[in-house]
């Protein structure tokens, strides 16, 4: 199937608009599948062509990539200064391409659209979704970058965030991502309840007789995830001395078992994850500088719950059919679903689970999940701030706003297209129910929209 993407040109000067067509029809004779902007699928990548960087640019980048979520390339055909380029990647561009000579600016075009839809093949396989779930801009872009490290590279991955977050979840989903072929199986061990006096066992192995109570012979992590995948959750419990220990099978790919004078070979990906702030750690002389670098290849930080509220009801959902698998889940009430969107999750993810496990604990009946499954000791103390239906996102997202200068206007028509973009999407593009859930009539959201195509 041909890569689709759509097309902007904003650049009306004779001379570029002959050389973008030129650039133009190379694309399609190498079976690129180039659309106006206006007619393509509002999901597929973006390619713009331009020869300046203006404002008006960088407002057209929001608006194409929305913020970020749909990946555009901005091709430059003269060069422009870096913190030109830098501004273009701030508004929405997914990378920047400077280049006067035709061929090289297609080539490069080409590669960048056939390993974006190979990484959008992957993120949309049932590998990524039913993994990871969720569609916050927060959590796309962290899954863009470990679908291409994990499946592209081999580097070595290390996961930081909170409890609760899904460390594990990614490390295995890396795993799953690894296109070496003969790929071995994938070992956990957890450094937390790793005992000091067998440390050396559960790393290294050993032989029988190696030590009281070594009545045979034992393969360790390292044995064990050889040709494969390493997971080393918690890798901030590690004493030094560990520490140094691991440094130097990572670097020489040898070991020796507890009790043996035989080295052996090994060679694995490592995947470390903590909820600890490993940078402070090494400032304090409580974690190798040289380990640190050794596992942090790609860094990856989960963000909390809070930072992605979006998915709090998509999550919602999977857990009410992953608890009720033989029946149809049950939907939430209007109600039930602003209390989970208001509420607070010092356990991230695990403790949504948990409240959706609490909920189906007084659940009765076929009908929807009401207010009356929350119990008592979670439903919360009805106050004015609950009451508004502003929270400390919007009021972030209008500071930021102000910060950078955007005015009153500006920050009120964003306001709406939001909205527009939020009710479209609830009702699967059903513009006469979006335009009841705004309060406004059809043709009153049809002008709308097609005000925002034109200035987009």
């Amino acid at each position: 199937m041909p890569v689709k993407a759509w097309l902007h040109c904003v650049d009306e000067k004779e001379e570029q608009t002959s050389r973008i067509n030129e650039a133009v029809d190379n694309l399609i004779k190498n079976g690129i599948e180039l659309q106006p902007r206006d007619t393509c699928l509002t999901n597929c990548p973006g390619v713009i062509f331009t020869s300046e960087m203006t404002p008006a640019l960088c407002e057209q980048l929001r608006h194409l990539s929305r913020n970020g979520k749909i990946q555009v390339l901005a091709c430059c055909l003269t060069s422009i200064p870096a913190d030109a380029a830098w501004q273009l990647m701030e508004a929405g561009a997914s990378d920047v391409l400077t280049c006067s000579e035709c061929s090289k600016l297609v080539n490069e075009i080409m590669t960048r659209l056939h390993r974006w839809e190979k990484v959008d093949q992957m993120i949309n396989s049932p590998a990524v979704k039913n993994t990871l779930i969720g569609g916050s801009q927060a959590l796309m872009s962290i899954l863009r970058e470990v679908v291409e490290v994990a499946h592209f590279t081999e580097s070595p991955a290390l996961i930081l965030g909170e409890s609760g977050t899904g460390k594990e979840l990614l490390a295995k989903l890396i795993h799953t991502l690894d296109s070496r072929p003969d790929k071995g199986n994938l070992v956990v061990l957890d450094c937390s309840t790793i005992m000091s006096g067998l440390s050396g066992s559960e790393f290294f192995g050993h032989e029988r007789g190696a030590y009281t109570g070594a009545i045979s012979s034992r393969d360790g992590a390292f044995a064990l995830a050889n040709g494969g995948t390493l997971f080393l959750d918690e890798v901030g419990e590690l004493p030094l001395n560990l520490q140094t220990q691991l440094l130097r099978v990572i670097q020489e790919k040898t070991f020796k078992r507890v009790g043996s004078n035989a080295w052996q070979r090994t060679s694995f990906r490592l995947i470390c994850a903590t909820n600890r702030d490993l940078k402070a750690h090494v400032q304090r002389g409580e974690f190798r500088a040289d380990l640190y670098y050794r596992i942090a290849g790609y860094v990856c930080e989960l963000p909390p719950l809070r930072e992605r509220p979006d998915d709090i009801l998509p999550l919602a959902s999977h857990f009410l059919k992953e608890q009720r698998p033989d029946f149809t889940p049950p939907i939430l009430d209007i109600p039930v679903q602003e209390y989970l969107l208001r509420r607070d999750y010092p356990g991230n993810v695990r403790d949504l689970k948990q409240v959706i496990d609490r909920l189906l604990c007084r659940y009765t009946g076929q009908g929807s999940i009401t207010m009356g499954c929350i119990p008592p000791d979670d439903r919360p103390v009805l106050t004015t701030c609950y009451q508004d239906w502003r929270d400390a996102g919007f009021d972030r997202a209008v500071r930021i706003a102000l910060n950078r200068g955007i005015g009153l206007q500006a920050i009120s028509q964003s306001a709406k297209e939001t909205a527009i973009c939020i009710a479209m999407n609830e009702t699967n593009g059903n513009l006469r129910q979006a335009a009841r859930l705004l309060g406004v009539t059809d043709r009153a959201l049809q002008m709308r929209r097609a005000a925002q195509r034109q200035v987009q």
